[in-house]
């Protein structure tokens, strides 16, 4: 409780150092924009554009809600508009790509938007109330295998989406039928963890970002982390999903992308903005204070990432089946 107050304090200085340091990086105010957040309140991608907006300086980005369909409502809105709205930011993920990979977002294709920034990673995780039976992954697989019907998944998204890809992998290692799964949908992280919190779903599959808010408080246990290694911060003494038997891995690549009515020189303005904001020593304790880790990346060399993401994906959904 000691670091989540710490935590929650320090945001407001490092949003004011983030926004110093910002300014005198590009040497200019910036102009109202605003970042729109494909979800509910709660999730990955409000944690995206809360981190944009304490790292710019005060009340210069506003956030926006637009959820529906995981991601695909604000795509499609943004696609459509004849005029782009100046300086408008919506969030992403790996999430979202793999929606594009599996043709949830219908014909789109990276050349659709333009892909102004991915400001941090993140990792998928599987968590479960604090007073859960289950302590650790071992014995929630076992209960799941027992009886499938008995344990609801709260996942952001329905089937095929990343969250449910996530306990799928792990599922199957286990020796679980993927069609076994008592799968709930849910409009992002944040709506999962609210279900998980009243005992609607007694699972989720999210993300690290997600549990670490919930974490800090104890009405959570994650069970495992799905990264290469074990996560600093807030999750360090979370064991892997590897550790305990699951090779499983999903790292979850957060950013923000523009519409195609874009000029360059908006575009450029803002690849430029980023380029400095996330140089400073401000934006990395900001990402570190929302439970993001290390990734930077902008312009054309994120449309390239983009661009391998959505193969791979799309590679693994007809791995899945979810896709010919």
């Amino acid at each position: 409780m000691r670091h989540f107050f710490q935590t929650w304090i320090l945001l407001p200085a490092l949003a004011t150092l983030a926004a110093t340091e910002a300014c005198a990086a590009t040497g200019s105010a910036l102009p109202p924009a605003r970042c729109v957040v494909p979800a509910k309140p709660g999730g990955g991608m409000d944690v995206s554009c809360k981190l944009i907006q304490k790292s710019f300086p005060a009340d210069s980005i506003q956030l926006h809600y637009l959820p529906g369909g995981v991601g695909a409502v604000a795509w499609t809105s943004i696609l459509s508009q004849r005029k782009a709205t100046p300086n408008t930011l919506v969030a992403f993920s790996g999430g979202s790509l793999l929606n594009i990979a599996e043709g949830k977002f219908g014909k789109a294709e990276v050349g659709n938007m333009r892909w102004v920034a991915a400001i941090g990673t993140d990792y998928g995780m599987i968590a479960v109330r604090q007073d859960s039976p289950y302590k650790n992954l071992h014995d929630l697989m076992e209960a799941i295998k027992r009886k499938p019907s008995h344990l609801a998944i709260g996942a952001g998204g329905t089937i095929g989406s990343q969250d449910w890809v996530k306990i799928t992998q792990i599922g199957k290692l286990a020796g679980i039928d993927p069609k076994a799964l008592k799968i709930v949908a849910m409009e992002g992280g944040g709506e999962a963890f609210t279900a998980l919190m009243a005992n609607h779903v007694q699972v989720v599959s999210g993300d690290a970002s997600e549990a670490s808010l919930h974490a800090r408080d104890g009405q959570i246990r994650v069970l495992a982390v799905l990264s290469d290694a074990r996560l600093p911060g807030v999750l360090e003494q979370v064991p892997t999903a590897r550790e305990q038997g699951y090779d499983v891995t999903w790292p979850i690549i957060r950013g923000v992308y523009m519409g195609p009515q874009t000029s360059d020189a908006e575009y450029q303005f803002w690849v430029h903005q980023f380029q400095q904001a996330m140089q400073t020593r401000a934006f990395e304790e900001q990402r570190r204070a929302f439970g993001l880790y290390p990734f930077s990346m902008t312009g054309n060399e994120l449309t390239k990432y983009v661009d391998g993401a959505i193969s791979r994906y799309r590679k693994l959904a007809q791995e899945l089946g979810m896709i010919r």
